[in-house]
């Protein structure tokens, strides 16, 4: 099997994440709006890039005070970054069916590099006979590194919303259409 295009199916995609809030709990996340290209060859994870999308206005926790919040100028500012993005710019195999895969990360449209711990874990045919890739990726980046500084101390000196956020990914691909 050589590269091709696939396109990421929203529908049974998902983009997550989890922040810690006030040191000890974690608040869970998504973005509902996603979207995305994979031009991969599934037997070789080495080759082959992604671009990825979602939409910064779909986040959702499940709180609508905490979403506007994520939303407004203090996370996310929606209204002037409307897309978070990330662009794969080399793949590393590391054995099997896993592999790196690093790129920019763009939230609030400031760019930084990041690296996914990424595996393909099937290649598979749905119910209508359509072949599916999926992968999940994995990584953890620092909000603060993206201009996401707002936070509030604690009366214990802790922060309510830590630093570092973890990210997965869950994509499913279908072949592209021309």
């Amino acid at each position: 099997m050589s590269v091709a295009t696939w396109n990421i199916d929203p529908a049974h995609s998902s983009i997550l994440f989890v922040a810690r809030h006030m040191v000890v709990a974690r608040v869970h996340g998504r973005f509902e709006r996603i979207s995305g290209t994979l031009r991969v060859n599934p037997e070789h994870p080495g080759q082959g890039d992604v671009e990825v999308s979602a939409d910064t206005a779909s986040i959702y926790t499940g709180s609508p005070d905490r979403d506007a919040h994520l939303r407004s100028p203090d996370f996310l500012d929606a209204d002037n970054a409307p897309k978070l993005t990330f662009r794969s710019t080399r793949v590393e195999p590391t054995g099997g069916s896993g592999f790196r895969l690093l790129g920019d990360l763009t939230i609030r449209n400031v760019s930084q590099p990041v690296v996914f711990e990424a595996r393909h874990t099937a290649t598979s045919k749905d119910p209508w006979g359509n072949t599916r890739l999926i992968y999940t990726a994995k990584a953890t980046i620092n909000r603060s590194d993206y201009g996401i500084r707002w936070n509030k101390t604690l009366d214990n000196g802790g922060w309510l919303v830590g630093e570092k956020v973890d990210i997965e990914l869950d994509i499913q691909a279908v072949p592209a259409t021309n």
